[in-house]
């Protein structure tokens, strides 16, 4: 089996590595070896056993050692230029043969041993020397097999100490890769006999031969990264010493075991026991013993192991050894031992530190070498596993360094090895289980902090076990135990307390490094059942397959978890449960209740063997598909036995285990038939291995079984036939040597891990899932974080609150904000909240104190000040998931602001930020707080009783005193709280408050509001200006916040009585949230307007306090958002506040200036705010307050807003389309406000004032008899005489009858106005009034009112200025009256016709008035008396309708249905006729347009039975033809209907709603 290939990469891998450092020049290597052979021969020749001796007959003797140097010395030169030819063993044997010599002494040996070293450390033999190989075995041989006299004990250690530099500088040379696997074990082997001996020598020996120990180990275990794979195959072959037995040990690991002829290595071993002097006897040696059994094993192959360079053989057998060494310790340690400190805690530490080396060094490479990887599963940790629980701090530290490092290079092959440290080892330590001292649990701790500070440690803990259903939940395990831990219970905080924090942080920190985006949870909803055992994943390296795989396995666990809860108190509910639980099938069958019991972790044992020993059939059934569930392949049957009965306690009656046994045999059986002839062989087998485990581990037994009595016992059971004897031999040497022991009864405790828990724990390895390394942990951070948050926050809240350490304080808040960074990621808003709550209770801002002593404590604790930046660092950042934790923070802020420590800008919105942006250096933008005098003195304006107010109070008792000087103290105090507030940086909450969620915004707002209402006036208005910030930085979300604002602003307002900070706070933040908001929200204008009727509702007191500043406020308001205010609820607000503004001294200026701005020409009137504008107009006009120029202004105003009406009465002329049905809206709300201004005027014409009463009767006339363009219904009219001009002048009559002229002056010249007013109103109205069937009665009215007007006197006389001025405007009247036809003679004398009545009045005031107007030959009789309407000419009748067709909407001018042209008369007294129509089509035309309330139709026109005949007279009437169905000529007078002259309009439109052409009408 040669490696030449091998061996060239070997060589080729040494050479990269070249250090010419120390290698000395081809030529001088001669001259090197020349020195070093002078040198040993000068020491030679001071014995004089070495001297020449000189005999009689001249023969000279000499000894052969010397003679061969002597030999050497005559050469050596002549070698020098062709030193790399010269065989290196020719040079190098008198030195080793002097080594080899028991002829020597220790100085000879010792001189000797260092020319070898320095021969191998100065590179003399490197790769390229001729045989070096052979060179070097020789060296090893030589040195491993030193002979020498020892003649004093320094001499002697001298010696070992060379023996061990020779050995080290052979393994560290570069041909060391030429060295074979024999030798290399040789080598170990004799550093560890020295080690050994020095146990008994000086202590710097002992160090050394420690020390080299360790680097030869490093050495040796550094190459396994150089070694092929080929060898794998070699190393097969070599170890077949590695028991099959899983879980034990060699059998010839113990001192004295049998030892095989080996004659090279016996031979040196018996020569170096014999030879050195004063060693102990080595018979016993550990190393020796093992390396001979090694060898002895694997003689076959002994001319490998010496040809082949070295490699994975030699590590095997070494690493063998080394863990053998923890074997051996542990073994003796068990009996009496006279040196404790050497078994209890040097051999383990000594071997352990060897392990850990090899492992640091090659131990990334086991998992690639099967034999390597076997021994640290099975050997090596079980006896970590052991050693763990040693009271020696020094190796329980030593342990925990190896598990850290396997952990790291090979816990993808040790799950459950790893598993079970932690759990029996690490965690019982760690939790103080069974007394363990405090510096084991130390150690413990300081390594479970170790593992926490791993990259992904807890996320494979979790993702490996935590979610494995037959694995203990590490992680959630390691929570609870560091969050206990961390708690210090009636104890000051020790080290284990902070190492346990900060094991919990250093848990957190490495969730927050690797925190990613949001990672929906997976929802699992089994409404099937799916059997649990059968999920498996697809790739275990693929996150996409392993994230969902165990978040459906955690899943799982957690409902079998309190299944198995369940089942421990009652089996048969258990099972109940997990049925309902979709766990099992709602039909139990054998096979899902057996992987139950098989897999769950956390089920009783005991129940379980109850369980399955029932004699019930279905549990008979249980229990084979349980058996099937075990893999006993390839397993001695005492193993399978140990494997099978670990699961589960076994019963104590007989026929239970013979249940068990049947179960276990069959299926022992099916799985290894090779030597069992057949079940029943397996089963008698079985019983016997039980038999002969209580007979040898009875105390009660007293005379034990014999391996040759469980032999013969077990004759013939395998079918007749016997077993092998070596077969049998195995099994009773295992069962004696390794109790099988019962699982202990439940709540007995958790005993260290046995053997059988190591054997089922092997077994198990076998069937568990993948390992799964966790390089994409984020993916499970939020399941993770939901464990380890509530643990974490609790510890560090009891940490915080008991140290005083500045590096541990700094941890615990680190921890808070690494929490809340993945609590904000995972928008955890109940954590973020805890966490408010946990930090503020530290900042000493809640502690209710005066103003002095928190001021202090928070300025000198550094606790405080770091947990008052916490808060608020988690406020600013994570503000989005805060709820509830928002009321913590606002107490915070109010206790600051108390302080003085918090910025001037704190309250300022968007808006605010600009300006003062705009208006200043951006840099000065946070003013930090005042110095501290400054708060000194504020502290004693707040009347506080503290040190600020003490400071400052000097200042009002002595202005003379200069005020007194804060202590360093305070000034230290000040600087330190100033610059932690600064950091804070409190104001970004509220001017970033536009980027908070919603939920998180409202949280916020009732925060302020909360604390508001509890806190007093200075915090309240603090709060509200908070909110009001808060409110306009958030105008795009105004709804979430308005109502909570508007409630607490009432609140405030409705409950003043009298002014107050936080009332004036409150009304004007009120006004300036509506000035922000108003440009902006067209949606809520009406909602923001309204609101300030709170306004108008303050106390009385309260108002006239802050009347001008609102007002000033309302014109702001009105001047920058007049044209987004367009509803009548928003103007009435408006109008309403400046209307109250009208006669209050301070604040009228700025109410009328607000309410020119919206009237003047119109600029901002509109139909929904002209009438609220009028009567505030009015208001100004009445009010004393101001000069008359303000009133008079106020009236031009009024008039002015007429012009108003004209232009929306165009407008709506033109509409078309869907502003049509608006525009016929505002047309008739037209006359409304037409009327409701006049009646303003008509209130301000009875003003004491002559001035303004005078000009308001003119602004009166002006909108009376000026508004043209307008056109007003005929009631109107009426009603205007009704309301507003006869009520004036029977005001203005009453006043001066009633004497009170002192107060009005003049008020001949205002009934002179008036009567104009009258006469001129009457007249220009006289087309519409005549055309109402009130006529009369308004007519008689304005007699009625001018003949009161000849009655009144002035100062007891009447006034020859109105008796004229009456006369004339009443002469006018009837002129007017005639000329138009209105007026016309009539004969029926006595009657109550027009005629009669106005004469009859006229009378009563000009006599002769009659002859005047109307001369004897113009009064011919009427003989129509009683007709209703009087008649009218053709040409008196066309303009009506051409007035109606411009009264028309545009949509009713269609070229259709325009009137036929201007007829011509047949006569001069012919009558003009209508349109003739069908009457039957027009009576149900009729009926039609009542049902659908036809706006251009009169009522009366509704319903056909309105519709008459009559007769028509001779004489000229205005008549509308609607012919008959009979009746087809339209010059018949039969069938005609009198239609009045106002009603014209109606039946026009009437026409064109029928659309009927006007090629159809006939005009007659």
């Amino acid at each position: 089996m040669g490696c030449q290939s091998q061996q060239l990469e070997t060589v080729a891998l040494a050479r990269e590595a070249k250090d010419t450092s120390c290698s000395p020049r081809r030529s001088s290597s001669a001259f090197m070896v020349n020195s070093e052979i002078g040198a040993v021969l000068s020491v030679m020749r001071r014995n004089v056993r070495w001297g020449v001796q000189y005999l009689e007959d001249e023969d000279q003797l000499e000894h052969q050692l010397i003679k061969s140097f002597k030999d050497i010395r005559r050469q050596v030169f002549s070698w020098q230029n062709q030193w790399h030819a010269i065989n290196p063993v020719v040079y190098l044997q008198p030195f080793l043969d002097v080594i080899r010599s028991d002829e020597t002494g220790a100085p000879i040996t010792g001189v000797t041993l260092s020319s070898i070293n320095k021969f191998v450390t100065l590179e003399v033999l490197d790769l390229d020397t001729v045989n070096v190989a052979d060179a070097l075995h020789l060296i090893v041989d030589a040195v491993t097999s030193c002979r020498f006299e020892v003649t004093d004990p320094a001499s002697e250690e001298v010696v070992l100490v060379k023996i061990l530099q020779v050995l080290l500088s052979c393994m560290k040379s570069k041909a060391s890769v030429k060295l074979s696997n024999q030798h290399v074990c040789d080598m170990v082997n004799t550093c560890f006999q020295i080690v050994h001996q020095a146990s008994s020598k000086s202590e710097l020996l002992q160090r050394i031969a420690r020390q080299t120990m360790h680097e030869m180990v490093r050495c040796i275990f550094s190459h396994l990264h150089n070694v092929g794979d080929k060898e794998q195959v070699l190393t097969q072959d070599v170890t077949p010493h590695v028991n099959n037995e899983v879980g034990g040990v060699a059998e010839d690991d113990s001192v004295g075991s049998k030892q095989q002829d080996n004659g090279h290595i016996v031979s040196k071993d018996e020569a170096r026991a014999n030879s050195v002097a004063g060693s102990p006897n080595l018979s016993t040696g550990i190393l020796a013993v093992k390396v001979d059994d090694t060898i002895g094993e694997v003689g076959q192959t002994k001319e490998l192991l010496t040809t082949e360079p070295y490699g994975v053989p030699c590590m095997v057998e070494i690493f063998q050894f080394l863990c053998s060494l923890l074997n051996a310790a542990e073994n003796v340690g068990m009996g009496p031992r006279s040196n404790s400190l050497s078994y209890d805690e040097d051999v383990p530490l000594f071997s352990l530190g060897l392990i850990n080396s090899a492992i640091e060094l090659g131990g990334d490479c086991f998992d690639q070498h099967p034999e390597l990887l076997s021994l640290v599963e099975n050997d090596l940790f079980l006896s970590l596993m052991q050693f763990g629980l040693s009271p020696s701090p020094l190796i329980l530290s030593t342990v925990c360094n190896i598990v850290l490092n396997l952990f790291n290079i090979l816990r993808v092959k040790l799950k459950l090895q790893l598993e079970a440290f932690f759990s029996n080892v690490l965690m019982r330590i760690a939790q103080n289980k069974h007394g363990a001292k405090y510096q084991l649990q130390e150690v413990a701790m300081e390594t479970i902090v170790d593992l926490c500070r791993q990259p992904s440690f807890i996320y494979e803990m979790y993702a490996n076990y935590d979610c494995d259903i037959s694995c203990s939940n590490i992680f959630e395990d390691l929570v609870n135990l560091l969050s206990k831990s961390a708690f210090p219970i009636n104890s000051p905080l020790s080290a284990t307390h902070v190492l346990a924090l900060e094991g919990l942080v250093a848990m957190i920190n490495g969730i927050s490094e690797r925190i990613g985006g949001e990672v929906p949870v997976i929802e699992h909803t089994m409404s099937d059942h799916e059997p649990f055992w059968m999920v498996t994943c697809e790739n275990y390296e693929n996150p996409d397959h392993w994230v969902p795989y165990i978040q459906k396995k955690k899943h799982m666990k957690k409902k079998l978890m309190v299944g198995a809860d369940h089942f421990n108190r009652d089996p048969k509910k258990g099972l109940q449960f997990l049925q309902g639980m979709r766990m099992l099938p709602d039909t139990l069958d054998p096979i899902s209740v057996a992987y139950f019991l098989r897999y769950t972790t956390g089920l009783d044992k005991n129940l379980i063997g109850d369980y399955l020993g029932n004699h019930d059939q279905f549990c008979v059934d249980v229990l084979q598909e349980f058996a099937k569930t075990f893999d006993f392949q390839d397993m001695n049957l005492d193993i399978a036995l140990r494997v099978f009965l670990e699961t589960f306690r076994l019963p104590g009656e007989a026929q239970k285990i013979q249940r068990f046994v049947e179960a276990f045999s069959e299926r022992y059986y099916d799985q290894s038939p090779d030597i069992l002839a057949n079940k029943d062989a397996a089963l008698l087998l079985s019983y016997s291995l039980i038999l002969l485990n209580t007979d040898q581990h009875n105390a009660q037994v007293k005379r034990k079984m014999s391996e040759e009595d469980f032999i013969r016992n077990n004759r013939r059971i395998n079918g007749g036939s016997d077993l092998p004897r070596e077969y049998l031999s195995e099994l009773f040497h295992s069962i004696c040597e390794n109790e099988i022991k019962m699982t202990p009864a439940r709540d007995a405790g958790s005993p260290a891990m046995t053997h059988d828990n190591w054997v089922g724990l092997i077994h198990k390895a076998r069937q568990t899932v993948p390992y799964i390394i966790c390089e994409s942990g984020e993916l499970i951070n939020n399941e993770m974080f939901a464990i380890l948050s509530g643990p974490t926050v609790a510890a560090l809240s009891v940490v915080l609150d008991l140290v005083e350490q500045e590096d541990v304080l700094q941890t615990c808040v680190d921890g808070f904000l690494n929490v809340a960074k993945i609590a904000g990621c995972y928008h955890l808003d109940d954590v973020l909240d805890g966490l408010l709550v946990s930090l503020s209770k530290f900042t000493n801002l809640l502690i209710p104190v005066s103003v002095e002593e928190s001021f202090l404590a928070f300025g000198n604790e550094t606790k405080a000040r770091k947990a008052t930046i916490a808060v608020f660092t988690i406020a600013n950042t994570y503000g989005d998931y805060i709820r509830s934790g928002w009321r913590n923070t606002v107490d915070c802020m109010l206790t600051l602001h108390k302080l003085g420590l918090l910025p001037s800008r704190i309250a300022s919105d968007t808006a605010d930020d600009l300006e003062q942006i705009s208006e200043s250096d951006p840099e000065k933008f946070v003013l930090l707080s005042p110095p501290a005098h400054t708060v000194l003195a504020s502290a004693h304006s707040r009347k506080s009783s503290g040190l600020m107010g003490r400071f400052s109070e000097f200042i009002y008792y002595d202005a003379e005193k200069p005020p007194p000087q804060p202590s360093q103290q305070q000034l230290e105090a000040h600087r330190h709280a100033v610059e932690a507030v600064r950091r804070c940086h409190v104001n970004t909450i509220f001017t970033e408050s536009k980027f908070l969620q919603s939920e998180s915004l409202s949280n916020l707002a009732r925060a302020l509001v909360l604390a508001a209402s509890q806190s007093h006036e200075e915090g309240a208005v603090f709060c509200l200006e908070l909110l009001i910030t808060v409110t306009l930085n958030n105008r795009d979300r105004i709804m979430l916040l308005w109502q909570g604002v508007y409630d607490y602003i009432a609140n405030i307002v409705q409950s003043a009585v009298m002014p107050s900070t936080l009332v004036e706070k409150a009304v004007f933040g009120l006004v300036r949230i509506c000035q922000r908001l108003l440009p902006y929200k067209e949606n809520l204008t009406d909602e923001l307007l309204k609101s300030l009727q709170l306004i108008l509702k303050l106390d009385a007191r309260v108002a006239d306090a802050y009347c001008e500043h609102i007002t000033q406020e309302v014109m702001r308001l009105v001047k920058a958002n007049a044209r987004q205010i367009k509803s009548h609820l928003g103007w009435r607000t408006i109008t309403s506040l400046l209307s109250i503004t009208a006669r209050h001294p301070e604040a009228s200026d700025a109410g009328f200036e607000t309410l020119e701005f919206i009237m003047l020409d119109g600029a901002h009137l509109l139909p929904a705010n002209f009438v609220l504008c009028v009567n505030a107009a009015r208001q100004f006009a009445e009010s004393r307050v101001g000069d008359v120029k303000r009133s008079l202004k106020s009236l031009d105003l009024m008039a002015g807003s007429a012009a108003c009406l004209v232009r929306w009465s165009l407008e709506t002329r033109e509409a078309v389309g869907e502003e049509a049905e608006a525009a016929i809206k505002l047309y008739q709300g037209i006359g409304e406000m037409w009327v409701r201004l006049a009646q303003g005027l008509r209130k301000v014409c009875l003003d004491s004032r002559e001035e303004i009463r005078n000009h308001a009767i003119l602004m009166l006339q002006s909108c009376l008899t000026g508004l043209h363009g307008v056109h007003l219904e005929d009631e109107l009219w009426s009603q205007c005489f009704d309301l507003i001009v006869f009520t004036l002048v029977s005001d203005l009559l009453d006043i001066v009858q009633d004497k009170s002229l002192k107060e009005y002056r003049n008020m001949e010249g205002t009934l002179i106005l008036s009567l104009n007013l009258l006469s001129n109103t009457f007249l220009h109205s006289l087309a519409s009034l005549s055309r109402l069937v009130s006529f009369c009665k308004v007519w008689l009215g304005v007699l009625s009112c001018m003949e009161r007007f000849m009655k009144v006197k002035m100062r007891g006389k009447k006034s020859d200025k109105i008796h004229v001025t009456v006369m004339e405007l009443l002469k006018n009247s009837l002129l007017v009256m005639k000329s138009s036809g209105v007026l016309v003679p009539t004969d029926a004398v006595g009657s109550d016709s027009f005629w009669q009545l106005t004469w009859l009045h006229v009378k009563n005031i000009a006599p002769n008035m009659q002859t005047e107007v109307f001369p004897e030959n113009e009064l011919a009789p009427v003989p129509d008396a009683n007709s209703l309407v009087p008649s009218v000419g053709y040409s008196e009748f066309f303009p009506v309708f051409v007035e109606a067709l411009d009264f028309l909407p545009p949509n009713r001018k269609s070229k259709d249905y325009q009137p036929a042209p201007h007829p011509t008369p047949r006569s001069e007294n012919s009558s003009c006729v209508l349109p003739v129509l069908n009457v039957k089509w027009f009576m149900k035309f009729s009926d039609d347009c009542g049902k659908l309330k036809c706006p251009h139709l009169p009522p009366r026109y509704y319903s056909s039975s309105s519709l008459k005949t009559r007769k028509t007279e001779t004489k000229p009437t205005v008549v509308a033809a609607i012919m008959t169905e009979k009746d087809q000529k339209p010059n018949k007078k039969k069938g005609f209907f009198v239609v009045r002259k106002g009603d014209i309009v109606g039946v026009y439109n009437s026409l064109i709603d029928c659309h009927l052409p006007s090629s159809s009408w006939f005009l007659g």
